[in-house]
């Protein structure tokens, strides 16, 4: 049995235009376990797109090598491809028809018994709405029609880009309960996403890119303990406190109201600090750990910049 439901090496893809030579994607190595939700993350234009098309043989890499359940593709992507669903574009269905009828249409075009609608409906949350016309859905709704769709060869990995884009609280909700229970029962979900507070909430592993390269990859709680220990805080002169704790070695910035701490490891120095100097403490709380502050905490470390709409 496979170790890894998808594995690359070196992933290289360069594109031409008229400004010239843009590297989207420069020596990446991925490494998704079987079993599980796989975060794939990073800004907008940080190159994960490009990757599973690549992985999907959509586009042409142009260095490296890439594995799906150990076999080698693209070359032999015929051979692992009904393993495989993916929703990388936004799908096309008929806004007049019903979900299950767009469903049906689908099963015949690939193959699968139609017997299969009703279970992937049931697996979406979409039964009660099945016979409603495409249109009449809502966002999340039709996010999650499309997922149906993915589900009609009972695939083992599913591949999910940006799930979520476009979704209120509750479409959002809903997505991230569906590709949890879709772990749940044994399949790999690879999910990209610039949201890393919402994968946050699912996910069991990660791989953090920037710039086309991998930063860090391992379980969420492996990189959240990486995570440098913060704290905020209130004074009654925040303009005095940031020179003296500056001075005093200490890494901060200003925020609205208040100062943010990159570096606390003893808070008792802090308050005794600024009490020297009259200056006293309103507020003195730590940051909590989360994927954000830990890709925030590895960009400055590779002089990346952190922007593209990480939120």
């Amino acid at each position: 049995m496979a170790e890894f439901a998808v594995r690359t090496t070196g992933l290289r893809k360069v594109y031409q235009g008229r400004r010239g030579r843009h590297v989207a994607v420069q020596g990446l190595d991925l490494n998704v376990p079987v079993g599980g939700v796989h975060g794939f993350l990073g800004p907008n234009g940080s190159g994960k797109t490009t990757s599973l098309r690549m992985l999907l043989g959509l586009i042409r890499a142009d260095g490296g090598t890439m594995e799906i359940f150990d076999r080698a593709v693209p070359e032999h992507l015929p051979e692992v491809i009904s393993r495989v669903g993916a929703i990388v574009e936004s799908p096309k269905f008929f806004p007049a028809f019903s979900g299950r009828r767009n469903l049906s249409l689908l099963t015949d075009a690939i193959g699968t018994e139609r017997s299969a609608v009703d279970r992937v409906l049931e697996e979406t949350s979409l039964r009660d709405r099945a016979d409603d016309p495409f249109k009449s859905y809502s966002l999340g709704m039709k996010q999650r029609l499309a997922i149906a769709a993915t589900l009609l060869k009972s695939p083992d990995l599913l591949i999910f880009d940006e799930p979520t884009n476009g979704l209120d609280p509750a479409g959002i909700h809903e997505i991230r309960r569906t590709m949890r229970a879709l772990a749940d029962e044994g399949r790999t979900v690879l999910v990209s996403s610039h949201i890393l507070s919402e994968i946050q909430q699912i996910a069991d592993t990660v791989s953090i890119i920037g710039q086309g390269r991998l930063l860090a990859e391992g379980s969420v709680a492996e990189l959240m303990a990486r995570g440098a220990s913060g704290a905020v805080i209130r004074t009654t002169d925040d303009v005095r406190a940031r020179e003296l704790l500056s001075n005093a070695g200490v890494s901060l910035r200003a925020e609205h109201d208040h100062l943010v701490l990159d570096d606390v490891d003893d808070p008792a120095r802090i308050s005794e600090l600024l009490a020297a100097q009259q200056i006293w403490l309103r507020e003195l709380r730590p940051t909590g750990h989360d994927l954000e502050s830990v890709f925030l905490e590895l960009t400055r470390s590779e002089g990346l910049e952190a922007t593209g709409g990480v939120r």
